[in-house]
């Protein structure tokens, strides 16, 4: 790294935990997120301000003024663009040595696991559970650690689900893909912050499973509430039967 690189990364270089090594393997990691909303716009900003080296950002809508309540990464003046290409501009001009690139369309199944194989680590920032479901089977064919997260009205969800742990149970152990209804946020509503600290641990896990330190969320699913502000967290086991990661899938 440069001096500038050195300097801007000082307080990352600090941690002992993380030090020149760390911060290299940030510089060299590809973060992959799929959705640029409530959720993907604080974990965007901060794996972008972290160093990430390479960020793939997949989203379809454009910016509406509805979204700026929650949504950071867009502006006022982004109102009409498509969201990755908001989020590119808005990010590159924090840290202009990140190399971005954009899907403004959904990923058909091959294009998906194309994109999930060439990351390292794949943050599911979606708000439907079809866009989940997918997203979940491709990273346990791809064996690639997936960071989910999830919001609405005052609640909030996090963990990590990774299938080059044996006993690490994947998305659909925790919801079967029974066709559940959604529960989207134009519909039911959301207070702002709950994206915001959903999306910021996403980010967080994302660095501790590049950096490989601490304990990533495996077998733990977190849950927020935000008018009490408590967590409360559920261990999770896999589903020997689950039709994704089971002995039989």
């Amino acid at each position: 790294m440069n001096d500038e690189q050195l300097l801007r990364y000082n307080r990352h270089i600090m941690l002992p935990q993380i030090g020149i090594e760390g911060q290299q393997k940030l510089r060299d990691a590809h973060v992959l997120i799929i959705g640029l909303g409530g959720l993907g716009s604080p974990a965007a900003l901060y794996l972008a301000t972290a160093g990430i080296g390479k960020l793939t950002l997949v989203d379809d809508d454009k910016v509406e003024l509805s979204n700026l309540q929650r949504q950071i990464i867009h502006r006022s003046q982004n109102i009409g663009e498509k969201k990755v290409a908001s989020a590119k501009k808005n990010l590159l001009a924090i840290n202009h040595e990140i190399n971005i690139v954009t899907f403004d369309h959904r990923l058909d199944e091959t294009s998906l696991k194309l994109q999930i194989a060439l990351a390292d680590v794949v943050l599911d920032a979606s708000d439907n559970f079809d866009t989940r479901f997918a997203i979940n089977r491709a990273c346990v064919e791809q064996k690639k650690p997936l960071v989910s997260g999830a919001a609405i009205q005052f609640d909030g969800q996090i963990s990590v689900f990774d299938s080059r742990k044996e006993l690490c149970p994947c998305y659909s152990c925790l919801y079967p893909d029974k066709g559940e209804d959604n529960l989207t946020c134009s519909e039911n509503g959301i207070l702002a912050p709950v994206v915001g600290i959903i999306g910021s641990m996403q980010a967080l896990e994302a660095i501790k499973l590049i950096c490989q330190i601490g304990e990533p969320l495996y077998g733990r699913l977190l849950l927020f509430d935000a008018l009490s502000l408590q967590w409360r967290t559920m261990n999770l086991k896999k589903d020997p039967d689950c039709p994704v990661c089971g002995a039989t899938a």
